[in-house]
């Protein structure tokens, strides 16, 4: 598991005294307001010098150290920002989606493995899970929670209850 993860994207700036606004990639801009420092790389070796936070008409407000000015918001316009998983805290049964690329996908109930998950696509009512069988197939599986028996990131399994028909087919080839 990676320890810095992508919080999100610096899109524009805000004003005139240099403030930006950042497209969260979280549940919420909430949710990366809590975080007391965010990082310009993912080794956590570039702290952005955050001076404040707040959220702001579903994205994040930032100030940072030394940027007062349009002109210099501007040149970190298209950053991507990343925080540190020590610095927050998940409720019960919530994971960082990237931490669920590579589960092995198996069924609940029979122990038959699906595959891998292979990449986490947002959807309005919820997100679906693309996961690549041994042969190359891809099926779509809704991460709904009550077809989701468990998750298990620590032991790299997560177990499904999928409804019939979602891996009975040929799914698609990659």
């Amino acid at each position: 598991m990676k320890q810095y993860l992508e919080a999100g994207k610096i899109v524009r700036t805000h004003g005139v005294k240099g403030e930006l606004v950042m497209e969260t990639w979280a549940d919420s801009p909430e949710f990366v307001a809590g975080v007391k420092e965010l990082y310009f790389d993912e080794s956590g070796q570039r702290p952005i010098g955050l001076i404040s936070s707040r959220p702001h008409k579903g994205r994040l407000l930032l100030t940072l150290e030394g940027v007062g000015t349009v002109e210099q918001g501007d040149r970190l316009r298209g950053r991507v920002l990343y925080l540190n998983r020590d610095d927050v805290k998940l409720p019960e049964g919530r994971f960082f989606l990237e931490d669920l690329i590579g589960l092995c996908a198996i069924d609940g109930d029979t122990g038959r493995e699906y595959g891998v998950i292979a990449e986490i696509i947002p959807a309005p009512a919820n997100n679906v899970y693309r996961i690549r069988d041994g042969e190359g197939r891809d099926y779509l599986f809704p991460a709904v929670e009550h077809m989701i028996k468990r998750t298990d990131i620590e032991g790299g399994v997560i177990e499904l209850l999928p409804i019939p028909g979602i891996f009975d087919g040929e799914g698609e080839e990659a």
